[in-house]
């Protein structure tokens, strides 16, 4: 077990103790060195070797990396369309007539943003800036409208269709296809969503009428008749999904002859994957619209540059999954949660990953640094690989929004203080949207032992 110690401890002190001189809290820094001790320490000296497995590793999590960067593309053509606003205006109108329905309204439209833009923090920030004012004049409290919308956005991130989470999941877990995966992720996450809308009603809301400014004078029907253009691409998509993941219908199998040359390719084949190939499609029906297509260049240039961080841990994070996997740690591991009592390997393993998600603040940082291990080893001792999956998004989700280093909040607090003047505390709006965090713990013990 020392191969495998070693390489997590020095991952973990590295992410953590930010006074390290040059590499301090740098997470790219310690997911390569945690990868070339891995090599080391499990006897693979040959840099050609290591060189390979990294490719290996990257290919294992590449239709992550594609969902990532081509889900950020799409995102931004859907925020310069305006379907964010339609989607929002409609929901209003049509439950926003009431104080706790006006919540509600706002915490599935930004779960609605969540699934589309695939971020927590890009659906807080594009949808988060429309109603911090309406929320304000609910006399909710800055740390109140930061954790709802921090709530609404996080539950979104993790809801199908474009689901970083459990993606990443599934690859680690090694699923030959993340559908069964992502299927009970909707299921999870609507069910968490309702649960969301309860809480904050009740607890957050105090008085029982709107301002007459916040009334919507438009129906939900005329909203969406003026806006149905904007609904287009996502409409599509919706289509698409429903089809595949309802009926079994695979549409985009129309476009087998452009997609098979690159089937067998090592990482570029993460392309030929059937949620990113439906992103793929809305984004050109997106392009279609003058507004989009005149503007294409900044789109697709802010689209790289939102996940320009993201994506360039992930690559780097496959360097450690290669280690690991050609270096022989999660032989080591798997063999060794076998001769561990189940409950032991699941409570700790959960445990490992909510107390790294909350010192981090990162699903992806978590996921990769634990679950990595902690995956394989809970499909070793017996688990359904598919709900381990689920658990393991879950687990990750609970532990990144938690106190202290939840990042999400910290800009949401910041944004809410910025625009309403007044000084938010990110922590105490982090204990708020504990709520949501206790939630996502739960389903994922409750995958973990069914």
């Amino acid at each position: 077990m020392i191969s495998v110690l070693v390489p997590v401890i020095l991952l973990l002190l590295i992410i953590l103790i930010k006074k390290i001189p040059y590499i301090g809290g740098n997470i790219s820094a310690a997911l390569v060195i945690c990868g070339l001790s891995a090599f080391l320490l499990g006897g693979v000296y040959n840099p050609i070797t290591w060189i390979i497995g990294w490719i290996d590793g990257i290919d294992k999590i590449s239709w992550v990396l594609a969902l990532i960067l081509f889900g950020s593309i799409y995102a931004e053509t859907q925020v310069e369309l305006g379907t964010m606003e339609t989607v929002l205006e409609s929901m209003r109108a049509r439950f926003g007539h009431s104080p706790k329905g006006l919540v509600s309204a706002v915490i599935i439209s930004l779960a609605i943003a969540g699934s589309l833009l695939g971020d927590a923090i890009a659906s807080a920030t594009v949808v988060g800036v429309l109603i911090i004012k309406a929320l304000h004049e609910l006399k909710m409290t800055g740390e109140q409208i930061s954790a709802t919308i921090v709530m609404g956005a996080c539950l979104g991130s993790i809801m199908p269709p474009i689901t970083q989470a459990l993606f990443m999941s599934s690859s680690l877990i090694g699923l030959k296809s993340p559908d069964p995966a992502v299927n009970i992720g909707y299921f999870t996450v609507g069910l968490g969503t309702v649960l969301v809308c309860i809480y904050a009603s009740k607890i957050f809301i105090k008085i029982n009428s709107l301002p007459e400014d916040l009334i919507p004078n438009k129906s939900a029907t005329e909203i969406l008749i003026e806006g149905w253009k904007t609904l287009v691409p996502l409409c599509v998509l919706i289509v698409i999904i429903v089809l595949r993941s309802g009926f079994k219908i695979e549409i985009l199998d129309v476009l087998d002859p452009i997609f098979s040359p690159i089937r067998n390719l090592p990482i570029i084949k993460g392309i030929d994957f059937a949620i990113v190939k439906a992103i793929l499609v809305s984004t050109v029906i997106s392009f279609f619209f003058n507004k989009v297509r005149k503007n294409g260049l900044e789109i697709i240039k802010r689209g790289i540059i939102n996940i320009k961080m993201s994506f360039t841990i992930l690559i780097f994070a496959g360097l450690m999954i290669g280690a690991f996997y050609n270096a022989g740690q999660i032989a080591v591991v798997q063999n060794f949660a076998q001769q561990l009592s189940p409950n032991v390997l699941k409570v700790g393993g959960a445990g490992a990953m909510v107390l790294i998600g909350m010192l981090t603040g990162s699903q992806t940082t978590t996921q990769t640094s634990i679950f990595t291990f902690f995956g394989p080893a809970l499909v070793a001792s017996g688990v359904n690989p598919v709900y381990a999956a689920v658990a393991g998004a879950h687990l990750a989700m609970a532990g990144q929004g938690l106190p202290p280093a939840d990042l999400t909040t910290f800009v949401v607090s910041g944004l809410v203080g910025g625009i309403l003047g007044i000084k938010v505390d990110p922590i105490r709006s982090m204990i708020y949207s504990m709520f949501m965090c206790i939630y996502f713990l739960i389903i994922g013990f409750i995958f973990m032992y069914i």
